[in-house]
């Protein structure tokens, strides 16, 4: 009976055990993307930058800013060539000092350096001021100006 009992409760929590192995997704939707410097990961990662200015043919890497329900986060990826779409909702799971976006149900996950993070609130009380101040500002009724002309 304690056999039993003990193959039971194995079953059932297995699935759970593997699912905290592989991360739960969250959702979040991409607002903002350019292409800004690689963040040189590993141990290379701090020679490289302490290692004096960079070099001209240094490749440019997107840049992201990825809204979830509590957390802003800004991923860099780790080559020119990952990209993500932007103001869709994507599905994505921290992964040490990582980000791991799966796109699309796709098979394979990307993954992208955490190079900031916010929490919402925080985020949203900062953007808010900066559009009250750009409001108040004259070189906001300018530029209303000139876009209705």
């Amino acid at each position: 009976m304690k056999r039993a009992a003990l193959l039971i409760l194995l079953f059932c929590g297995l699935p759970g055990l593997r699912a905290a192995q592989i991360g739960i997704y969250q959702h979040g939707t991409v607002v903002r993307m350019h292409m800004g410097d690689c963040v040189p990961g590993g141990h290379r990662g701090f020679m490289v930058t302490m290692g004096g200015p960079p070099s001209m043919g240094q490749e440019s890497c997107p840049e992201y800013t990825l809204v979830s329900n509590d957390v802003v986060y800004v991923v860099v990826g780790k080559s020119s060539n990952q990209i993500i779409p932007l103001a869709e909702t994507i599905d994505f799971r921290l992964h040490k000092n990582e980000i791991a976006v799966r796109i699309d149900d796709a098979k394979h996950e990307t993954k992208f350096m955490i190079k900031e993070m916010v929490m919402r609130s925080d985020w949203d009380r900062l953007h808010q001021h900066v559009n009250d101040k750009l409001r108040a500002s004259d070189d906001y009724e300018g530029v209303i100006k000139t876009r209705d002309k």
